[in-house]
């Protein structure tokens, strides 16, 4: 699918908003995240009653991830003029259509940091009925049933003083993105052995996601030892496993913390931001090849 970030002017709640474009459904979607755990299940319903299709209630952020070639069954060609156009051509399709003329469906995905009973949920989904809109709820307890049940495709690695502006917003970003991530908040549960919890996550993640900052690189205990961990089963299993996210570090610093490290293609976290940082993890981990 093809996704537009927009700013969805209609409510004054602070959300991140896009539209999803799906070449093979023909229809497209919205989709909503609200950080913001305090909402309550009326403010939702406030949300979604402002919600009026057919009306202009959208703006490009300036944001479109196209699909990717690997999943995509088909062709596209962009057209950056204004206005601006995608079209595509799926395969044994001789025409090429205007994939952001994909007709509106009244489906609406909202992620929330919220944590909501299934009787709220439930009410909640009756209500966006009766406004027009066919609901799929996701709150924190969806994400911790993910995690839970899911194989983690990424573990991410961080120094603790890394979480609030780094760790953390990866994890939420690739939680969105439907990748299953073993990350300490999501995975670490109560009374559990920490050092069996990790090493598992090491064992059985496809990628690890290694956030190095100064702080990272001068902690000696944890991150290092994960590091170790996965750098010894790159070597058993012969297979490139780093994801290294440069965070505020030099060549000659990283150097000095792993000389293979170096030869290693990472992303620099300060010169092309969280989305892209996020957007190649995806990539590398969902990859099939």
């Amino acid at each position: 699918m093809l996704r537009v970030h927009i700013t969805y002017t209609a409510s004054d709640v602070p959300c991140d908003a896009s539209m999803f474009y799906d070449a093979n459904a023909n229809s497209a979607f919205l989709a909503f995240y609200f950080g913001d755990a305090s909402l309550q299940p009326s403010d939702f319903e406030k949300i979604l009653g402002s919600i009026k299709y057919g009306t202009s209630q959208f703006s490009l952020q300036g944001a479109v991830w196209l699909p990717s070639a690997r999943v995509f069954h088909g062709s596209l060609r962009v057209h950056n003029e204004n206005p601006f156009k995608i079209e595509y051509q799926l395969f044994g399709d001789p025409t090429w259509r205007n994939l952001l003329s994909t007709p509106p469906s009244r489906r609406v995905f909202i992620y929330a940091e919220t944590s909501f009973c299934e009787t709220q949920i439930s009410e909640l989904i009756d209500a966006a009925g009766i406004l027009g809109h066919e609901l799929q709820f996701r709150d924190a307890a969806y994400a911790n049933r993910r995690t839970i049940l899911e194989k983690p495709l990424a573990f991410i690695s961080h120094d603790s003083r890394d979480k609030e502006a780094i760790a953390r917003p990866i994890a939420l970003n690739l939680q969105r993105k439907i990748c299953p991530v073993w990350y300490d908040e999501f995975s670490l549960k109560l009374g559990v052995n920490l050092r069996e919890s990790i090493e598992e996550g090491l064992k059985e993640c496809k990628k690890c996601v290694l956030v190095l900052s100064p702080n990272f690189l001068s902690n000696r205990s944890w991150g290092k030892k994960e590091f170790e961990s996965i750098f010894t089963r790159e070597i058993l299993e012969d297979a490139k496993l780093v994801l290294p996210i440069w965070v505020d570090v030099t060549k000659e610093q990283v150097y000095q913390f792993s000389p293979s490290l170096v030869n290693v293609k990472g992303i620099d976290w300060n010169a092309v931001g969280e989305d892209e940082v996020c957007r190649q993890i995806y990539v590398a981990t969902t990859s099939t090849v």
